[in-house]
């Protein structure tokens, strides 16, 4: 076969993207500059299209695309992790770029999709980047490792524009702002059990990073080689993931908790549906990898426990999805306190 150098399958990457960034800005019609909402997410559909053949590929329902550049390039990509995050991107967020360029054309918010997206990829990077560096194939590291980092930069591009948005929610009165405010934690059954699931899920996210941390505790031991051994896979991608759901995930679900107990929290609506991203990318990935056949035998989830396990971690992922949906649809307990008529009559007496 035709041998290509890591730094030449570098460069060829760094070049199609720019290419793909120069056609993009000749021919699109929504502006001038070519960093762009709509450019940027035709350039990463197209990536995500590429995700797509490298995933089918690993998985042998295609053959002969992206071999020299899995060798190459980004070997790790091989894993069961790296077939995962692939799928996501190839799909999911693939589906996402469309829907948002679709806004756009037809001039509507994208914003509510433009933020879950943002948590997806955000996910993605700060487990995939600092995986591979920390796991078994940091030697492996090529130069094509580099084409990665436009997925750092874009995100912080994207969520100053979207943050800087104004906000699409259902309009309500005052009065209605207030009554719904004024409701007890026991007139709003539903935020009850949203509270409890949270205050479930953040243990849980805190017993699966002491798992990670080889936390002496029998349980922790039983946990991992009876539930979850991909936790002690040594690719290091499932250890980061656990790591970033204790720095990260478990503080939001904290803060989640306190903005359903007080009103006004006019931050949550837009980190739920981040977080809520977030998770699902990351669950999605971290199952698919603990059953996929790339990863060893040794660190797969034993068939006898597929149900507990496929179980317990979709209600994980389910939970800030309940959340989002509950900010989204009901917005008035979070909107910030307005005076109401009644108010101003007392105030003008």
């Amino acid at each position: 076969g035709v041998y290509c150098s890591p730094v030449a399958i570098a460069v060829m990457g760094v070049l199609v993207l720019l290419i793909l960034f120069w056609i993009v800005y000749l021919l699109g019609e929504w502006t001038c500059l070519p960093l762009s909402p709509p450019a940027v997410f035709t350039v990463f559909s197209f990536t995500s299209v590429i995700d797509l053949i490298i995933s089918l590929e690993e998985d042998g329902y295609i053959s002969g695309f992206m071999e020299f550049y899995l060798k190459e390039g980004e070997p790790y990509l091989r894993t069961a992790y790296g077939i995962m995050i692939c799928y996501w991107d190839g799909i999911v967020h693939y589906l996402l770029y469309l829907a948002m360029i679709m806004a756009i054309t037809q001039r509507k918010n994208y914003r509510t999709l433009g933020l879950y997206w943002l948590g997806s990829l955000m996910m993605s990077i700060v487990v995939f980047l600092p995986g591979t560096m920390l796991g078994k194939y940091s030697s492996e590291i090529r130069p094509s490792f580099l084409l990665n980092v436009p997925y750092i930069l874009i995100p912080i591009w994207a969520g100053m524009r979207l943050f800087s948005q104004p906000k699409s929610l259902p309009c309500c009165t005052a009065e209605k702002v207030a009554a719904e405010q004024q409701r007890s934690l026991y007139q709003r059954p539903l935020d009850l059990g949203l509270i409890l699931f949270l205050m479930v899920a953040a243990m849980f996210t805190f017993f699966r990073g002491l798992v990670v941390l080889d936390c002496p505790s029998d349980s922790c031991f039983d946990y991992i080689y009876q539930y979850e051994p991909y936790l002690r896979d040594p690719v290091a991608y499932p250890k980061v993931q656990m790591l970033v759901y204790v720095f990260y995930v478990l503080p939001f679900f904290c803060l989640g908790i306190y903005g359903l107990l007080r009103p006004g929290c006019t931050w949550l609506p837009d980190w739920a549906l981040v977080f809520a991203g977030a998770v699902a990318q990351a669950q999605f990935s971290h199952v698919g990898s603990s059953l996929h056949h790339r990863t060893p035998y040794p660190y797969r989830t034993p068939e006898e426990v597929w149900w507990v396990f496929l179980l317990t971690n979709i209600l994980y992922a389910l939970g800030p999805h309940l959340l989002a949906y509950r900010c989204l649809c009901s917005p008035g307990f979070f909107q910030p306190a307005a005076p109401t008529v009644q108010d101003g009559i007392k105030k003008h007496q």
